[in-house]
């Protein structure tokens, strides 16, 4: 943790009241896959009142969430322990500040809430507004600024630019060496950086490898020997102990993934995006966003396309939004259950399935990306690509399968007796 557990408080300025009142936020600094307790004291008794957490990312948007909350007979407000009666949440949720964060009126669309520096916390203001209506309009009654980290205290970051790889190193604090985990992202390109940083903060050496630039993915003579190559480097470090070494990854960096660990060599990254064919898949909704379930479905009908996950020979886990409408996560899953089953590997495969989940699982708290801007290679043209969810029960999904997923890299890469990529 980010220090100790403390409570921050801050008292009103301007208020004539005689006992203004107080906001206070436990812990007030955190890593973002960490709880806090928001508290409001000294308010009048029975009285209505609205907390509105705000967020300046670094794209230059603001990002809200707001809960409506009635003071106790004590004259006291306590999100994890009262109900909000409506706002971007509702009812007992003591991070509604945080997972529902969304876009403010009038800001631009498809925006998705990342960060990019992680060696600088996320800062959100919460402040307490008089009323439940029009507090926009308002001057709050108190703020106060709480720090949410990817990067913990005592966490190395070390650019990785030698040779053809591109990437961040990220190694925790101690005299290790420690389990270390490759993380690969998705189609949209670029190095992102936060979910190594985070895992980093849980004990792992944690490389993000960026695989193309942002909308820049070519179609030609990537192999898997940039991954394979991006692997034993992270194995081959000394912080790292060599036979505990896991992947982590997302959209197309899942497919990257199944085929390292099957020990394929021949499979181009770009096998998934080549063919027309799979273009003409692609449906748009009532909003014009592109939905590609149906290329992924198309794939799982060429046995060519498709990764031999019946060599697969390492523990391996699946995360499926149910709701997923860019990937056809459920399907994927079935058939890779179906051939490891087969093949007599079945008890290596672990599976989470989520309802009314989308593509983008995140680590927790992360606000809900329902659809989202994405550079086309083919075109260089911006789209919005839908990818499903609702976001409170998308919001409940990042948090189960992140405390399950931190469960897994535990039990196989810290207390087995030997983990294998």
């Amino acid at each position: 943790r980010l220090g100790p557990v403390r409570w921050t408080k801050v008292t009103a300025t301007g208020c004539t009241a005689s006992t203004p009142p107080i906001l206070s936020v436990r812990p007030s600094r955190a890593l973002v896959d960490e709880a806090f307790e928001v508290l409001v004291e000294n308010l009048p008794p029975v009285s209505p009142f609205t907390l509105r957490s705000l967020l300046h990312s670094e794209d230059g948007d603001d990002w809200e969430a707001y809960g409506r909350y009635v003071s106790d007979h004590s004259g006291r407000v306590s999100v994890s322990e009262d109900l909000s009666f409506g706002g971007t949440y509702s009812g007992m949720e003591p991070m509604g500040l945080i997972w529902s964060l969304r876009p403010v009126p009038g800001s631009r669309t498809g925006l998705r809430l990342r960060k990019k520096d992680v060696t600088t916390p996320m800062l959100i203001t919460i402040s307490l507004y008089n009323g439940h209506e029009d507090f926009r309009d308002n001057s709050p009654l108190v703020s106060m600024v709480t720090e949410r980290w990817y990067m913990g205290p005592g966490i190395q970051r070390i650019e990785i630019t030698d040779g053809e790889l591109r990437g961040a190193l990220f190694i925790p604090p101690g005299p290790g060496p420690f389990p270390g985990i490759l993380d690969l992202w998705g189609g949209g390109g670029g190095l992102l950086e936060y979910r190594s940083a985070l895992l980093a903060s849980r004990g792992y050496v944690c490389l993000a490898l960026e695989y193309f630039k942002t909308g820049q993915m070519k179609s030609t003579d990537m192999s898997f020997e940039y991954f394979e190559n991006a692997y034993h480097v992270l194995k081959d470090h000394p912080q790292v102990i060599p036979d505990r070494v896991g992947i982590i990854s997302l959209c197309l960096g899942t497919i990257v993934t199944l085929g390292l660990v099957a020990e394929s060599t021949e499979i181009k990254v770009s096998l998934l995006l080549t063919k027309t064919y799979e273009f003409n898949k692609i449906r748009v909704d009532e909003n014009n966003h592109q939905i590609w379930r149906d290329v992924g479905l198309a794939l799982l009908q060429e046995p060519s396309m498709k990764v031999d996950v019946a060599k697969i020979n390492c523990p391996l886990l699946l995360v499926n939004g149910c709701d997923d409408q860019n990937w056809c996560a459920v399907e994927t899953a079935d058939d890779i259950s179906k051939t490891m089953n087969a093949a007599g590997k079945g008890h290596l495969l672990t599976r989470l399935d989520y309802p009314e989940t989308g593509h983008l699982i995140e680590p927790p708290f992360s606000p809900h990306c329902p659809a989202g801007n994405i550079i086309m290679y083919s075109s260089n043209q911006k789209v919005i690509q839908r990818y499903g969810g609702k976001t409170k029960p998308h919001s409940d999904a990042q948090d189960d399968s992140w405390r399950k997923i931190l469960s897994f890299l535990r039990h196989h890469l810290y207390c087995s007796q030997k983990a294998k990529m």
